[in-house]
């Protein structure tokens, strides 16, 4: 199943498949639910050091319109770094949701190498991260 809540207009999801509102990302994170596509927008509230366990990922959190925060995970290693990245900026994300008891987690935020998914992306200052 594939729950979006739109980002600046743009709607990736199959037709018939989406849902258009922040409360899905809440009703998510409420019915712990993992492993489903998401897409949104939000404002980075602290950059954290970056992962570098095994493929390097660039983390941060957002604070979603709904005041939930979002762990974004996005991958180094496939995509390029969100540079210049400060509390307060605004951005959109689309990837795949993965439930804790802090909000969740965004990953999946880049291409697919091999494929086989849709491929997500962050978008900060007009630029977008794939």
């Amino acid at each position: 199943m594939l729950l979006a809540v739109p980002v600046l207009g743009a709607c990736h999801a199959p037709a018939g498949r989406d849902a258009r509102s922040d409360a899905d990302l809440e009703r998510l994170f409420r019915e712990r639910r993992s492993g489903v596509a998401v897409e949104g927008s939000g404002t980075v509230v602290r950059r954290l050091p970056d992962d570098l366990d095994g493929s390097r990922h660039q983390r941060f959190v957002l604070r979603l319109p709904s005041g939930q925060t979002l762990l974004i995970s996005h991958n180094i290693d496939l995509a390029p770094r969100v540079e210049g990245l400060t509390p307060g900026d605004a951005v959109a994300f689309r990837g795949q949701y993965e439930w804790n008891e802090q909000g969740g987690v965004v990953h999946w935020t880049h291409h697919d190498p091999d494929g086989e998914r849709a491929g997500g992306w962050l978008e900060h200052h007009g630029r977008t991260f794939r």
